[in-house]
């Protein structure tokens, strides 16, 4: 309801237990509420400070809900005289007929409007929309009663009835920006041009500070809503000390979204120091976290999940082959078992069958190996690779000279 913000959740789970997937369907379900997605690697890969791409990735998840009124004039165009000069040179003028059920108006062209008109096409028997501040002209579609008048139209003509009512009409537009959006729009000498570019850069903090100053004062006049929406951050344990400070302080801000992060460690060490914390995140940090932990799917669930991936990459499959392929999820990861149905599919159409049977499981999991699997190979042919030396006495971590 984007009533609450500043909330944390973090999934923690092996992997292939479903947490982007999570997100995802989280993203979809949300609508216009906005969802910013990023791996936490990403904080690391751009140009500017790890901390300034994490104000900007928390800035894209905040929706401003901006209202504004506008004057419309609405009818059917009953005729348009367009009159230009013998020569050619000089201005057009004109008069547009234009009508509602309830009364019809003859307004005067001027040199603008002639020319959004022929730019539009518009002809007597279209609905069409004037925009009172912009000037612009929306055609809506052609009138019902002017339905009879060609025996052909295109499949894209759209018949509407004829609006009712007066010709001009107030009209409450609402449009949904992200603060992100706002900030670069207002920090560059291109404006909204940086958007498309990507090249957004750092932005100064007194910038922003003016924005959600000048928020502010819209919520209080009614002019605009602020929708907290939802960042969902992947892979949490790779962010460093200086991030997890920074997160937590973003956190208790007043414009911060719901934050979702996930991690698939263990008991593991926080990147950048010798600490070692659950998920690789600090113990403060975890204190303001509600943690979801996901399971692993059952044998009936991984069933239902290869059966629609079967349907999604069109597959069809053989109740036998499911079973097996099914088996081969719960005993190695739902992730291997995907990509047996691909390649099963070929070896199939090899022997010329349209269905993949167990004899094609069978094959392509004696060809691809999974991560046990390899393992074992690993460690049965390991004198026969490149680089096997391996000193007992070493420990795990590395020593610097």
């Amino acid at each position: 309801q984007g009533k609450i913000s500043g909330r944390a959740i973090m999934m923690a789970g092996a992997p292939g237990t479903g947490k982007t997937a999570i997100a995802m369907a989280m993203s979809q379900e949300l609508g216009d509420v906005p969802f910013t997605s990023i791996a936490s690697s990403e904080v690391f890969s751009l140009e500017m400070s790890k901390t300034e791409s994490l104000t900007q990735a928390f800035r894209r998840s905040i929706g401003v809900r901006i209202k504004e009124e506008t004057e419309i004039i609405e009818g059917e165009v009953v005729e348009i005289q367009i009159d230009r000069s013998v020569t050619g040179v000089g201005p057009k003028t004109g008069k547009l007929t234009l009508k509602t059920t309830d009364m019809e108006t003859i307004y005067d062209l001027g040199q603008k409007m002639i020319t959004s008109l022929t730019k539009e096409k518009v002809m007597a028997g279209d609905v069409i929309q004037i925009d009172k501040a912009t000037g612009r002209i929306t055609r809506l579609g052609r009138s019902f009663t002017r339905a009879r008048d060609f025996d052909a139209t295109g499949a894209d003509v759209k018949f509407v009835q004829c609006p009712e009512g007066e010709l001009q009409t107030r009209k409450e537009m609402v449009h949904t920006v992200s603060l992100h959006e706002i900030d670069v729009i207002n920090s560059r000498q291109q404006g909204y041009l940086a958007l498309f570019s990507g090249d957004t850069g750092e932005i100064k903090p007194e910038v922003r500070d003016q924005i959600n100053q000048k928020i502010s004062e819209w919520c209080e006049e009614g002019k605009a809503e602020i929708v907290p929406g939802v960042l969902f951050i992947d892979e949490i344990h790779i962010l460093d000390m200086e991030c997890f400070s920074f997160l937590n302080r973003a956190l208790e801000d007043a414009m911060a979204p719901v934050v979702i992060m996930a991690s698939n460690r263990g008991m593991s060490r926080i990147r950048g120091t010798n600490y070692q914390s659950p998920h690789g995140v600090p113990i403060d940090f975890l204190d303001r976290l509600l943690i979801i932990s996901t399971q692993a799917y059952s044998a009936d669930e991984i069933k239902q999940i290869l059966k629609i991936r079967c349907d999604e990459e069109e597959v069809e499959m053989t109740e036998d082959a499911l079973g097996v392929l099914t088996k081969v999820a719960t005993e190695t990861s739902l992730r291997y078992a995907i990509h047996l149905i691909s390649t099963g599919l070929l070896v199939a159409q090899k022997r010329q069958s349209s269905k993949v049977d167990v004899v094609d499981i069978k094959r392509v999991y004696s060809l691809f190996l999974d991560e046990g699997r390899s393992i074992q190979y690993l460690n049965d042919y390991q004198n026969e690779f490149m680089y096997n030396e391996i000193v007992p006495a070493q420990s795990n971590s590395m020593v610097v000279d």
